[in-house]
């Protein structure tokens, strides 16, 4: 069979093509982005008709997924951690539906936040869904772990997680590929009121999805992806899962590892595999990426007195990914003293790039808020962020996706004036649409600034669901049309943005300015294609 290098990403994508699937919804969120893009670039994926979209923001993708899965077709969901949070509602409710054709979810998690806001961990969303939860250690379980999933979800007609991380979807490794399975045909549910959740039919569907539990944790016990390594050396056995597998044989490239080992999978947590574990070792060694989800599940329902060291009781930092390093200090194993950093070498903190419109417009901002005190501008999340950054220092706040507007709202509601949100093209029609609607209802004294670069740009150029549409959206939603403003954010244009800027700050009630210019990488990209 063919054998190729894949991303971890990659390998999920390819996975899917060759089960059977026929669409993938997401919107762009490092480290998840690849998967999706992989199969819009995808040869094959164009020759079987498999749709590749980008939704307006997770929680869409999750309900177009969804309906495709109604459908009786194949189809897979991906997002990164956060953007589990805003795909919640139909996440957890499907769960009750159930699927009809395969639905995969995959959850991209980023413990050190190397670009997120948190390090929150799916495998809770995944155990609050009460949904089976599958978590590769390679990139080979990546694709082989996709038809699984889809094997499974159909056999149980429930979603089914796949869940991430950084290192795991950014690394690259061999990959065996196996024949291509064709995709579903429209089958429509049995039950056609299925996934209709008023109350009495909702409660029919929860007491199925309970009644499936214990088949999901015989599953987990016979799954091919859970094995138990057996050890001579009883002082202590080890349980680790994900990634955190290869951080823990990266340790005994030379050496045997004599200690019993664990390597969970698929959850729920394959019972009699821990239960034999717990009965033959004196001592229990729990490796995870993420939260301490298997070392809090250890402690719950044992109860016996054995010692379980892991995050929680400081044997490893709780905070940040795990490394090799990290793992060999849990086991005693000496670590090799990192050379000191010559002071030469510093820090270099992201900025924006040369060229980056963002930079127009934030001094533009900055002139016209001179004369106020500061902290009164709440941004989002995007490259804009950077203006967080000395040299401009220009925005005070990232929470989550939309938040900006909603929040310079409350400011204003508490009587900070000028209230001041700055949120960019792509995130506005994600989740800010709605925020600007409650202003304009309320009649709020905020002034929105839309940063239009015609691109989602931080997580790598897909197209923007409000370009050239931005204008029309915001009078649709009520804002006065004298009060939306559009210039373009260039050096000699700054005394006119300026004055624009300065005007609507002025303005006691909602207004709208879009910087509009592309971004400098996109614009690059379209010169380089142009003159080839």
């Amino acid at each position: 069979m063919q054998k190729l290098m894949l991303l971890g990403d990659e390998a999920i994508a390819l996975g899917a093509i060759d089960s059977g699937m026929s669409a993938i919804y997401a919107y762009p969120g490092t480290p998840s982005t690849e998967i999706t893009e992989y199969v819009a670039h995808s040869r094959e994926a164009k020759e079987k008709n498999i749709l590749a979209s980008w939704s307006t923001n997770e929680k869409t993708a999750m309900e177009a997924a969804l309906g495709m899965s109604y459908a009786g077709k194949r189809t897979m969901v991906c997002m990164k951690h956060v953007g589990l949070n805003v795909a919640a509602d139909p996440f957890i409710n499907a769960s009750i539906t159930g699927a009809n054709g395969g639905m995969i979810v995959v959850a991209a998690d980023d413990p050190s936040m190397h670009s997120s806001q948190n390090e929150q961990d799916s495998r809770f969303y995944g155990k609050f869904a009460m949904i089976p939860v599958l978590e590769p250690t390679n990139q080979q379980e990546c694709y082989d772990m996709v038809s699984y999933a889809f094997d499974l979800s159909e056999k149980y007609s429930i979603p089914v997680m796949m869940r991430i991380t950084t290192r795991m979807a950014h690394s690259r490794a061999g990959v065996v590929r196996k024949p291509a399975r064709e995709q579903n045909s429209i089958k429509l549910p049995v039950n056609l009121i299925q996934y209709v959740l008023l109350p009495g039919n909702a409660r029919k569907q929860y007491k199925k999805l309970l009644g499936n539990q214990q088949s999901f944790f015989d599953e987990s016990a016979a799954s091919p992806f859970n094995k138990y390594f057996d050890g001579t050396d009883k002082s202590l056995g080890i349980i680790t899962s994900g990634i955190a597998y290869n951080y823990l044989m990266e340790n005994f490239q030379d050496n045997k590892l004599n200690f019993p080992v664990l390597k969970i999978s698929q959850y729920p947590m394959p019972r009699p595999f821990v239960e034999k574990l717990i009965s033959e070792c004196k001592e229990i060694l729990v490796l995870e990426e993420g939260y301490p989800m298997i070392e809090e599940s250890l402690r719950g329902f044992l109860n016996n007195g054995i010692r379980i060291k892991g995050r929680m009781d400081g044997t490893l930092v709780f905070e940040g990914e795990l490394n090799p390093t990290k793992v060999a200090a849990a086991l005693g194993i000496p670590v090799p003293q990192i050379a000191n950093i010559p002071e030469v070498v510093t820090n270099r903190p992201p900025a924006l790039c040369s060229g980056c419109p963002h930079i127009d417009s934030y001094l533009a901002l900055n002139q016209a808020l001179d004369k106020y005190a500061k902290g009164l501008v709440f941004s989002d999340i995007g490259c804009y962020t950077i203006g967080a950054l000395k040299p401009f220092e220009s925005i005070n706040s990232c929470v989550d996706m939309g938040a900006s507007i909603t929040m310079a709202k409350g400011a204003a509601d508490a009587g900070l004036s000028p209230a001041v949100a700055v949120i960019g093209d792509g995130t506005f029609t994600h989740s800010g649409m709605t925020g600007l609607l409650d202003c304009v209802k309320h009649k709020s004294n905020v002034t929105v600034i839309i940063l239009d670069n015609k691109t989602t740009a931080m997580t790598g150029g897909q197209p923007s669901h409000g370009d050239g549409h931005l204008f029309d959206i915001v009078k649709g939603l009520g804002v006065e049309e004298e009060h939306i403003r559009i210039f373009k954010p260039i050096r000699k244009n700054h005394d006119e943005n300026y004055r624009i800027i300065e005007e609507e700050l002025n303005y006691k009630g909602v207004s709208v300015i879009i910087p509009t210019r592309e971004c400098i990488v996109e614009t690059n990209k379209r010169m380089r294609e142009k003159f080839k």
